[in-house]
C-alpha cells in the first residue's frame, strides 16, 4: 500500500477488495487486515452465479474457510496468521487477518442515515479508531464515495494498487521506437546486413539495444528507415526491414496502411512468428479494419489458419437492452457493430460487382465464427486467428482464460482503447490489456503497437482529440 503513515497499520477491506483480486489478503506484506461482519454478508450474496465476480467470490470463501480450518473462536478474536505474512515485531505478531467480532452499532454518525454496507463499514471503521488508538486504521477500497465519505469523516482511505500493472499509463509500452538522427553513427560499428528468403536484415550493436524488445518497431524521423527487432542478444540486436503496406502493390485484402504504426501492425498481424500481438489506440486508428483484413489474407488466401474468431465482452454503452433470442452467435451479433461496418469496407473493396461481393460475402460468414466470453472456459481452439475486440474491458483474469484457450497454430490479437473502459472498477492502470502488453513486451513470440492517428475521417478524429 501507498500509506506513509508510521504508526501501525490495521487496513480495512472492502468487498470490492476481494471481489477483484482473491489473494488481496496476502498483498499487504506483514500488516494486519481486518474484515468487517458486513463485508462478508455481501460477498455471500455474491457468491452465486457464472460470472466472474462470483467465480472470485467463492475462491475467496474457501480461501478464508481454509484459514480458519480448525481455530477456536480465541484464536479467531486474536487473529489468524496469514501465511507468508506473519513476523514478531515489538513482541507482538503482526501480519494477523481479524474478523469483527464487536458491535459498533453504538456509534452514530449524523451523516451517515440509514443502514447501507458502505456507512457500516465507515462506522466500523471509526469504531477501531476509538478502540485502537495507537493504530492507524486504513479503509482500502475501489469505490470512490467510499473513500471521499471516509476523507469527509476523518478516516484514511486508500485505493488498492496491488493489481495495477503501471504506475502511470504514459509509461506502458508502446511498441515503437523513433531513432535520433546521430542513431547510424553511434550504432553503425561492426554493422553487418545480409539477405534471406528476400528480407533484408541488419545485426546492430550500441546503447539503444539495451531499450529495445522482441519485435519492436523502428524508425527514423523521415521514416527512411522502417524496421522490426526480431532478436535480442547482450551485446547485439538482429532487426528486419519492414514491408511497405502503403504502396498499393502491397494490398492486404485490398487495403493498404495510411501511416507508420498501421504500417507496422500489418507486419505485426502478418508475421507467423508473432503468436500473439496487442493493438491499442483510440477510436478510427484502423485497428479492428487492419486485424480482420489480415486474418482473411491469412485463412483465405495463405491457409495459414482454418477460420476467425471474434469474441468482446459485452459491456453496454448505455442501458441495458435486455434478453437477447436465439443461438450464441445470434445472441452476440448486436455486439459486432464493428465487425460488420469493417466487413461492409473489405467488400466493397473486392472485385466482380454485385454478385462476386455477395458471393464474398457468403464466403466470410463461413469463415468468421463469433463467440461469447462466457462459454471459453475449457475449450482449446487449433490453428484459428482469435481476435478479442474491446479487451481494454476485461481483467486481468480473464485475459489470462481467454489467452490460455489457444492450441498449436493459432494467434491472439487483443484489441483495445484504454481511454474507453465501461467496466466498474477498472482503470487504464488496472486494464487486462495493460496487463497483457506489460506481460508480454519481453517475449520473443509477441508484438504490441499503439496506434495513435485516427484515419476513420476528419470529424471522428477532430472528435477523438477534443471531446
Amino acid at each position: 500500500m501507498h500509506s506513509s503513515e508510521t504508526r501501525p497499520k490495521l487496513f480495512i477491506l472492502d468487498t470490492n477488495i476481494m471481489m477483484s483480486d482473491p489473494s488481496a489478503i496476502y498483498r499487504f506484506e506483514e500488516n494486519d487486515i481486518y474484515l468487517p461482519m458486513v463485508v462478508l454478508e455481501e460477498l455471500d450474496s455474491h457468491k452465486t452465479g457464472l460470472s466472474e465476480i462470483a467465480r472470485n467470490v467463492r475462491q475467496t470463501n474457501r480461501m478464508l474457510d481454509e484459514l480458519m480450518g480448525g481455530a477456536s473462536h480465541e484464536q479467531i478474536v486474536a487473529g489468524l496468521p496469514i501465511p507468508g505474512a506473519t513476523k514478531v515485531e515489538n513482541g507482538k505478531k503482526t501480519g494477523r487477518l481479524f474478523f469483527q467480532t464487536d458491535d459498533f452499532e453504538q456509534i452514530k454518525v449524523s451523516s451517515l442515515p440509514g443502514h447501507k454496507a458502505d456507512n457500516t463499514i465507515l462506522a466500523t471503521a471509526l469504531g477501531l479508531q476509538k478502540k485502537n488508538p495507537e493504530r492507524a486504521v486504513i479503509i482500502v477500497s475501489k469505490d470512490i464515495n467510499l473513500r471521499i465519505k471516509a476523507g469527509i469523516l476523518g478516516i484514511a482511505a486508500e485505493d488498492y494498487y496491488n493489481d495495477q500493472v503501471v504506475d502511470d499509463v504514459s509509461l506502458l509500452h508502446r511498441g515503437l521506437h523513433v531513432l535520433d538522427n546521430d542513431f547510424w553513427d553511434t550504432h553503425s560499428k561492426d554493422m553487418n546486413a545480409w539477405q534471406e528468403n528476400g528480407r533484408t536484415f541488419y545485426k546492430i550493436t550500441g546503447p539503444l539495444i539495451k531499450q529495445w524488445n522482441p519485435n519492436d518497431c523502428l524508425c527514423t524521423d523521415d521514416n527512411q528507415f522502417n524496421a522490426i527487432v526480431k532478436k535480442i542478444e547482450a551485446d547485439h540486436a538482429i532487426v528486419q526491414i519492414a514491408r511497405d503496406y502503403t504502396q498499393s502493390k502491397h494490398t492486404v485484402w485490398g487495403i493498404t496502411a495510411r501511416n507508420r504504426e498501421q504500417n507496422f501492425s500489418l507486419n505485426l498481424l502478418l508475421d507467423p512468428d508473432v503468436d500473439f500481438l496487442t493493438l491499442q489506440g483510440s477510436a478510427g486508428t484502423g485497428k479492428t479494419l487492419l486485424t480482420i483484413a489480415a486474418g482473411l489474407t491469412q485463412v483465405l488466401d495463405q491457409n495459414r489458419y482454418t477460420e476467425i474468431i471474434m469474441t468482446r465482452v459485452t459491456i453496454p454503452v448505455g442501458e441495458d437492452i435486455g434478453f437477447l433470442p436465439g443461438t450464441e452467435e445470434e445472441k452476440m451479433t448486436p455486439w459486432m457493430g464493428a465487425l460488420m461496418d469493417n466487413l461492409e469496407v473489405l467488400h466493397g473493396s473486392q472485385e466482380g460487382g454485385t454478385f462476386g461481393r455477395n458471393a464474398t460475402q457468403d464466403l466470410l460468414q463461413n469463415k468468421i465464427k463469433i463467440r461469447s466470453l462466457n462459454f471459453m472456459r475449457g475449450r482449446t481452439f487449433l490453428n484459428r486467428f482469435i481476435i478479442i475486440d474491446e479487451s481494454q474491458n476485461l481483467t486481468a483474469k480473464q485475459i489470462k482464460t481467454l489467452v490460455t484457450r489457444a492450441g498449436p497454430g493459432s494467434k491472439i490479437i487483443c484489441l483495445g482503447d484504454i481511454k474507453q473502459i465501461d467496466t466498474p472498477y477498472l482503470t487504464e492502470t488496472t486494464s487486462g490489456l495493460t496487463f497483457a502488453v506489460d506481460r508480454f513486451k519481453d517475449w520473443d513470440y509477441s508484438g504490441h503497437m499503439t496506434l495513435t492517428r485516427g484515419e476513420r475521417s476528419r470529424l471522428a478524429y477532430y472528435a477523438a482529440e477534443h471531446l
